[in-house]
């Protein structure tokens, strides 16, 4: 039985502790010691990016947020998606995330942020939101576990009241909100309807063909 490698540790605003594994071929992170992803199991990472900027693949300039870098699948999903002169802004808290995606000696995603669509920014997503008010046709929030499944407390109020009304507020007109969450959330549901938003919720595999359902909730 191959070993479980500890490759990294960080820690979080609030002391969540997150550490980076190696395990036969594939990675993970833990916070707290509860896997929060891996790279076995990443389908619904990929359709949260897909569902979001699959419709802006002739959007000319199409400039899109990702909140939250984990392990790089929606970032790689979106660029597959949008076209030469798009921009991807990824918000990521935690700089050790941002330098393990980095490192070429780890197949993560060293060559989608060297794609010159990306820029990345060590900074709160709430921050980046309220920065750029008009700003994006399309964003995409995997912070953490979704709006009920926090690991991080530092993630509640981006779902919040104030949290929704700013993620609207960066959105350019008739663009898309999509959020990333481990399970059904009807409370959210309700709040992103009182915002105003047209809500669709989406049941996606965590894996092609086995492991929980997740679920997405797409909001325009």
């Amino acid at each position: 039985m191959k070993p479980l490698e500890r490759l990294g540790e960080a820690k979080t605003p609030d002391g969540t502790v997150l550490q980076l594994y190696r395990h036969d071929g594939a990675y993970l992170i833990r916070a707290d010691g509860v896997e929060l992803m891996s790279t076995r199991r990443h389908l619904s990472e990929d359709k949260l990016a897909e569902v979001a900027c699959a419709p802006l693949v002739t959007k000319p300039k199409a400039r899109v947020l990702i909140g939250g870098l984990g392990l790089g699948f929606t970032l790689r999903e979106a660029l597959r998606h949008l076209g030469p002169d798009a921009e991807v802004v990824v918000a990521e808290l935690v700089a050790e995330v941002i330098q393990w995606n980095a490192n070429p000696e780890y197949a993560l995603s060293a060559e989608a942020m060297a794609d010159p669509r990306v820029r990345i920014v060590h900074e709160d997503v709430s921050k980046v939101l309220r920065n750029n008010v008009g700003g994006f046709h399309a964003i995409m929030l995997d912070t953490d576990n979704g709006p009920e499944g926090m690991i991080m407390k530092e993630n509640s109020r981006l779902y919040a009241t104030r949290g929704i009304a700013a993620t609207m507020a960066a959105l350019k007109p008739e663009g898309t909100i999509a959020y990333w969450s481990v399970g059904d959330d009807p409370g959210f549901v309700r709040a992103l309807e009182n915002a105003g938003l047209e809500v669709k919720a989406m049941k996606v595999r965590a894996h092609a063909t086995s492991g929980p359902f997740h679920t997405l909730y797409i909001a325009s």
